[in-house]
């Protein structure tokens, strides 16, 4: 790409940079939160972009410089100074265009968002809730390597180990732009320990990550939700058994899409506080519904797109866990890994690296950058 078709774009984001920094100062909108939090995490990136655009225009400027001197210079020591400046900003020019094409790719407004995930057992029976299990382990271990916070909303055991289902929630910095790629069936190729003749099965659980609705994305009318309260069971100590701290929601709700009226139910174990788990029903009620009315959104991103690399689909096989073999495979772009051992410890960042690069570099031609 010509450098001054990459100074257009960047130029034309100074004016909008310069009117976001005026607008998030201003009393009427930083009373409007929906606008106002919209309008910051703007500034962020343009602000981003800015930066950029200084390091861009500062090497240009050093190319330009050097270039005149020795064309010009007579003293033999400038020039080799120039020569070396000329250098070093050339080789610096091609990567700062890179960073800048992939940061004018329009970003996805969910990635800063906190995330709400759900492991399903699928097919595979017990050995279905034992991988359930490992892929939950997986999840955690790589939260805790991000400094993330990882806490279970809702579980129901396998009858030999792993999980049926487990909800749970994951906040932090930018997480639903990191673990956004992990939505779908993956399956595992292996020997059960449920197995009396050694037999290889292929099993499956299903992943679904969620971007966590913020409380003025959703118009929930909370007189309209029923609520009870029941006895927790399984892990959290005596006391959760002892008094009523699980609760349940129910709630109608309409969808704006279809104008279909549903029973949503959602329920919440968590704690042995029972305010505290009212709480956490409720953002997990928020992000099913937002979820479910964003479902259009989602489904035109899916079919605007080649790829499967972040569309959404909860059902595309997107990942094969093969024992035998020892490797980790990723179907959507072809990753494949042999550290099976070191993946299921939470070592995804390199799988996730690579989505990210095959998103941007899709993304990246749809903006024709």
């Amino acid at each position: 790409m010509e450098n001054n078709n990459i100074l257009n774009k960047l130029e034309g984001l100074q004016s909008r940079y310069e009117e976001v920094s005026t607008l998030i100062t201003d009393p009427s909108v930083i009373a409007d939160q929906q606008r106002y939090v919209k309008l910051t995490r703007e500034y962020k990136d343009l602000e981003d972009i800015m930066k950029l655009r200084a390091k861009y225009v500062a090497c240009l400027n050093g190319i330009a410089e050097a270039k005149d001197i020795i064309m010009n210079e007579s003293d033999p020591d400038m020039k080799e100074m120039a020569r070396e400046e000329l250098a070093e900003n050339e080789a610096l020019q091609p990567q700062l265009e890179e960073e800048i094409k992939i940061a004018l790719v329009p970003k996805d407004p969910e990635d800063a968002k906190n995330v709400q995930m759900e492991i399903r057992a699928g097919t595979g029976g017990d050995e279905a809730c034992l991988f359930a299990g490992d892929i939950f382990k997986m999840y955690k271990a790589f939260c805790e390597s991000k400094g993330w916070s990882l806490s279970v909303t809702d579980v129901s055991e396998g009858a030999v180990g792993g999980f049926k289902e487990i909800d749970f929630a994951v906040s932090g910095d930018n997480v639903y732009g990191v673990l956004k790629y992990e939505s779908g069936v993956h399956r595992v190729q292996r020997v059960p320990v449920t197995e009396s003749n050694g037999r290889m099965q292929t099993s499956a659980a299903t992943v679904a990550v969620l971007p966590e609705a913020d409380p003025f994305e959703v118009n929930i009318n909370e007189g309209e939700i029923k609520w009870d309260t029941f006895r927790s069971s399984g892990a959290g100590g005596q006391n959760v058994n002892k008094v009523e701290s699980g609760v349940r929601a129910r709630y109608m709700w309409k969808n704006p899409n279809t104008g279909e009226v549903e029973e949503i139910l959602i329920e919440c174990t968590e704690t042995r506080d029972q305010p505290k788990n009212k709480e956490r029903a409720l953002a997990r009620l928020r992000t099913y519904i937002y979820d479910k009315e964003h479902q259009k959104y989602v489904d035109d991103i899916a079919s605007r797109r080649k790829s499967l690399v972040s569309s959404g689909d909860r059902s595309a096989k997107i990942r094969t866990y093969n024992f035998p073999q020892g490797r980790v495979t990723d179907h959507r772009i072809g990753f494949t890994t042999h550290d099976l051992t070191g993946f299921l410890g939470g070592n995804i960042q390199a799988m996730i690296d690579a989505l990210t690069v095959a998103e941007n570099t899709e993304r990246m031609k749809e903006a024709e950058l």
